[in-house]
């Protein structure tokens, strides 16, 4: 059987760097997958248009696959810079033994045990921001939505709600890292900065106090376990600041697409006020439907795939979320359908050995704040987003004003 050389195939091409494309990127990849069932072009390499395609390449990923944020930092011209430092190293950057031991030390934190031991803070920390917000009558919701995740990562991590202000300019910046947008460069270098001043006085401040053996919270797990040499002081300074970042966008940005699909969708959001349990339905259908996150993996050797032949160094995206629409997972994938028989099929949260950690907990919050929210903020309209983030990295609506009357 002859192999074609991929970057001999007529492919169509993405502009995801466009601001446009943004907006409505379903069709855009609907239009490439009928030009070619699997692969399309991009300024920042060949992307995975395909579900089945992007699982049966990540099942492969240990043999001929690595994260490219080496060569992300590169092509932004940020070697040897705070932030180019911080995206070299951090645990989605680890390959091979040194992933898997990182893995290993966050592992007990993240189980579906501790997710669900978390549920009454997470519905205490959604209540207070409601108390405080829905008073108002009208408000942005993705404003509002960043402060949920963000504080419960705060209580998980045993620091004090009182530095949001402080971070969540950095938090916001940090969460375009791999949007590829040389715009927000100097904003990320400046936010890492302050991450690590940040984290590095939280961790000076536990030390003055942890008592070996204390686990009282995930910080106090982190330092025993850097006593213990599992870890270093720099990595233990990186996964704080990873768990920040972690708890805070990726999700704000799935709960404000979950309530812009919500507000065209009166009924089903009525029905998440009365029914806690299909809550859980609400928010899987939003990732399948509207996942946010895409990443990159480098080709680490030669390899043939479906009639095609891709070189070492070849640069491989993965649009996770949006992949969740492709026909060939599910009947009428283009719609929101929370009540789906089918197993609701999707990567929001990536696939393979750097799957998130974080799933059972941001799954657990987003529906117990969806209850919430849903059974305190009813009739919510809206006027449409102000504008949206660039589709690669975390893609997400900026800005979701909505009015609504409070119950």
């Amino acid at each position: 059987m002859s192999m074609a050389e991929i970057a001999e195939l007529d492919l169509p091409h993405l502009a995801m760097e466009q601001d446009w494309f943004a907006a409505d990127p379903a069709p855009q990849f609907a239009a490439a997958r009928a030009r070619h069932p699997w692969l399309a072009t991009s300024i920042y390499g060949y992307v995975v248009t395909s579900f089945p395609a992007m699982r049966e390449l990540v099942a492969m990923e240990t043999k001929v696959l690595r994260t490219a944020y080496d060569e992300m930092v590169e092509s932004m011209g940020a070697l040897d810079t705070p932030w180019g430092t911080f995206q070299q190293h951090h645990i989605l950057a680890a390959n091979g033994a040194d992933h898997e031991r990182l893995r290993r030390v966050l592992a007990p934190a993240f189980t579906p045990r501790q997710a669900n031991r978390h549920r009454p803070l997470m519905r205490a920390v959604i209540s207070q921001l409601l108390d405080e917000w829905v008073p108002k009558g009208a408000f942005d919701f993705e404003e509002f939505a960043s402060w949920f995740p963000i504080t419960v990562m705060c209580r998980m991590i045993g620091a004090s709600p009182e530095i949001i202000p402080s971070m969540r300019s950095s938090l916001e910046a940090l969460g375009l890292s791999v949007s590829m947008d040389m715009r927000a460069l100097a904003a990320m270098q400046d936010a890492t900065v302050l991450m690590e001043d940040v984290c590095t006085r939280l961790v000076a401040e536990r030390d003055a106090v942890h008592q070996t053996g204390d686990d009282k919270d995930l910080l106090d797990l982190l330092i025993n376990v850097r006593r213990e040499g599992g870890i270093s002081q720099e990595e233990l300074i990186s996964l704080l600041i990873f768990l920040f970042i972690a708890g805070y966008d990726t999700s704000k940005n799935i709960m404000t697409m979950m309530m812009h699909e919500l507000i065209a969708h009166p009924e089903i959001y009525q029905r998440c006020a009365e029914d806690a349990g299909f809550c859980a339905n609400v928010v899987e259908e939003t990732f399948r439907l509207r996942g946010v996150s895409s990443t990159s993996r480098a080709v680490t050797r030669d390899f043939d795939y479906r009639d095609v032949h891709i070189p070492e160094g070849t640069i491989l995206m993965f649009p996770w979320g949006i992949l969740g629409q492709d026909p060939a997972i599910a009947e009428d994938a283009h719609l929101f359908r929370p009540e789906r028989e089918e197993r609701r099929t999707h990567a929001a949260f990536a696939m393979g050995g750097h799957m998130c950690l974080g799933h059972f907990i941001a799954r657990a919050q987003i529906a117990e704040g969806l209850h919430q929210i849903a059974r305190r903020i009813t009739r919510p309209t809206t006027s449409g987003p102000r504008g949206w983030r660039v589709f690669t990295g975390v893609w997400g609506i900026s800005g979701l004003p909505i009015e609504f009357e409070p119950a």
